[in-house]
């Protein structure tokens, strides 16, 4: 009898990237779950355990084709089946918990002995983009830099979030793909804008690192992304606006939405919860909130 292993699962956190004006940069995950299982299989081809969409599957296949290649080992069939409660085109991360659930299962399985910092570069060079790669994998929250002139993925400072914090996550009943959202972006941004949110992501990220989370109260304005995603997404803005008065901290565009997000106590979370949903259904829009931890561990196997 194969001592191989046969089957494997990892869960994954989603998570909410940019953090107001860090585009591309920060990210940090959220205790919200999706669960990636592989099991062996003959052929060489990924092979859904249950009907799944479209998307799901190119990105499936996608993925085990660049571990295949990267790692030199020959192509080897497998069934994979993707549950959980991260929704999916949502700026929450969902790609990732499918891109880095395989990966980490692929290496599993032939025993390709990658890192977590190799899994977060192979995860961002088919992501585009390395905040939500380093975040769902690495767990917290994540400051990540890739080289200048090529974009490859060159590392990331880690800081743990404690329980203090809630992250209150409105989501409303509408996806919004990534690279969509991108096409809604200007090709260049008046040059006192781009200073405002350096300015921004730099405090924000300084209170995150120190602990200081008084500091955040306000610390998320940007002027090079929301000014142009926000006013797409209907009551949006004034979800945002909404939770603030309520009592959280900051707010910002989770990713490129439709969610957004706001920062707050503990003991204020579920205020700023109600306050977020009843802005979107000021707008008539249908509209999940959830009241969210941060994850600390990133991507476990299970």
């Amino acid at each position: 009898m194969s001592t191989e292993l046969q089957t494997v699962t990892f869960r994954v956190p989603a998570s909410t990237s940019n953090c107001g004006s860090g585009f591309d940069t920060l990210g940090l995950a959220l205790a919200l779950y999706n669960r990636v299982t592989l099991t062996r299989a003959a052929g060489s081809s990924p092979l859904p355990a249950r009907p799944a969409d479209r998307r799901a599957h190119a990105m499936v296949t996608e993925t085990a084709a660049l571990f295949f290649q990267a790692s030199g080992r020959a192509p080897a069939g497998f069934r994979y089946r993707i549950e959980g409660d991260v929704p999916t085109a949502r700026g929450l991360g969902s790609s990732v918990t499918v891109i880095a659930g395989v990966l980490a299962g692929l290496d599993i399985l032939h025993g390709a002995d990658w890192s977590r910092h190799k899994l977060v570069e192979f995860t961002t060079a088919l992501e585009g983009h390395p905040d939500n790669a380093s975040a769902g994998i690495l767990g917290g929250f994540c400051v990540s830099r890739c080289a200048p002139g090529t974009g490859e993925y060159l590392d990331t400072v880690r800081v743990s979030v404690p329980a203090s914090l809630a992250f209150v996550v409105a989501s409303p009943d509408t996806e919004l793909l990534t690279k969509e959202s991108r096409g809604l972006l200007p090709g260049a941004v008046p040059f006192f804008d781009a200073v405002k949110s350096i300015n921004s992501a730099a405090y924000l990220t300084a209170a995150f690192a120190t602990g200081d989370f008084e500091k955040l109260r306000h610390a998320a304005g940007d002027f090079m992304h929301e000014p142009y995603r926000l006013p797409r997404i209907p009551g949006a803005g004034a979800a945002l606006a909404a939770g603030v008065a309520a009592g959280a901290l900051t707010g910002w565009l989770s990713g490129s939405g439709s969610s957004v997000l706001c920062v707050s106590p503990q003991a204020e979370a579920e205020k700023v919860a109600a306050a977020m949903g009843a802005a979107f259904g000021r707008e008539s829009v249908p509209c999940a909130t959830r009241v969210l931890a941060a994850d600390n561990g990133g991507l476990q196997l299970v």
